[in-house]
């Protein structure tokens, strides 16, 4: 039986990040202020609020998809209207001070300290080569974070297999934890074998995911690195919900790097959140991609930016197809 949709779930559950970046755009960054001023640019504003690229981004991205900052016919950022009445100092109907009665809760301060230091709080979402990351090497909570993080692809597994066929050949799940996605695909495609590609303590749940699903004759585990270890020839190879947990240098090595993996008229598979194009929303993906950046070393991106960075890897993408929770899929393949 196919579950209920629980993207509205998720929308509430990170609805909190959008409160809290209102506060600290009005109160700590002064964006409205500054904004009152005169229209500016991107990088302008960035240098006014002393914020480096991704954390700009985070808060920007989300005040525009609050429709509280628009781009110009120029391209530069200003003011809606409804800001310029109600967010601007000189207004007689601003509520900028009543909005910045929370600028001192713990919540506001904890993000504005994370969007001034560009750095999550801990590392405990961040695995890489070198990083020491307590969550994800040790059994006990490497296990708990990997089997919340299941509850989500438990849901928008099968829905991605659904509106993607594979077909016959060998998938490659880069940072496939649970190998979730991996066992959609095996149980929708018969002719398929599935190698997930991880940390040893994730993949011994894996192992039992897959057990209780009978595909382990067509899964592989392999324990690596995803920037650092060899990686096998597949003929589709999945990046989901990886992306966004790293900036976007590291975005650029790993989809070079799945690249690099695929067999003759392969198929790259980027399956994560989408911002528009014009980072002006949705809201819901904004919040999200905050939620990330205090995690994480990423946020969320757009179709444009993984489209550019397939592009650079030599790889021609398609239309992002919808799946669940705001995700969508992007397929991509090596230009002939």
């Amino acid at each position: 039986m196919r579950p209920s949709d629980p993207t509205p779930i998720f929308e509430y559950f990170r609805a909190g990040f959008a409160s809290n970046l209102l506060i600290a755009g009005v109160a700590h960054f002064r964006i409205f202020e500054l904004l009152s001023q005169r229209p500016r640019s991107f990088a302008d504003l960035r240098e006014a609020t002393q914020l480096e690229e991704r954390p700009a981004n985070v808060l920007i991205t989300a005040l525009r998809a609050m429709d509280l900052i628009v781009a110009n016919a120029s391209g530069q950022l200003e003011l809606s209207p409804i800001a310029i009445e109600h967010l601007s100092p000189a207004s007689y109907f601003s509520i900028a001070d009543y909005i910045g009665l929370a600028a001192e809760s713990p919540a506001v301060l904890d993000l504005v300290q994370t969007l001034r230091n560009n750095r999550p709080p801990n590392a405990a979402f961040i695995y890489k080569e070198g990083m020491e990351s307590a969550a994800m090497e040790k059994e006990a909570s490497a296990r708990h974070l990997t089997l919340a993080l299941a509850g989500r692809a438990k849901n928008v597994a099968p829905v991605l297999a659904d509106r993607l066929p594979l077909g016959p050949g060998t998938l490659l799940d880069i940072g496939g934890g649970t190998g979730i996605y991996s066992i959609a695909f095996l149980q929708k495609n018969p002719q398929l074998r599935a190698i997930t590609l991880d940390r040893p303590e994730v993949l011994r749940v894996a192992k039992e995911f897959a057990e209780n699903s009978g595909v382990t004759d067509r899964m592989e585990f392999l324990e690596g690195d995803m920037f650092t270890s060899p990686m096998p020839p597949a003929n589709f190879v999945l990046l989901s919900n990886i992306l966004h947990d790293w900036d976007t240098a590291d975005c650029r090595t790993l989809i070079r790097r799945a690249a690099a993996c695929l067999q003759p008229r392969g198929q790259l598979l980027i399956h994560d959140v989408l911002l528009n194009d014009a980072l002006d929303g949705p809201l819901a993906v904004a919040c999200y991609s905050a939620q990330l950046f205090t995690l994480t070393e990423g946020r969320a991106y757009s179709a444009a930016e993984y489209r550019s960075w397939l592009a650079e890897a030599g790889l021609q993408s398609g239309k992002p197809i919808p799946t669940l929770a705001h995700c969508h899929v992007i397929s991509a393949s090596l230009n002939d």
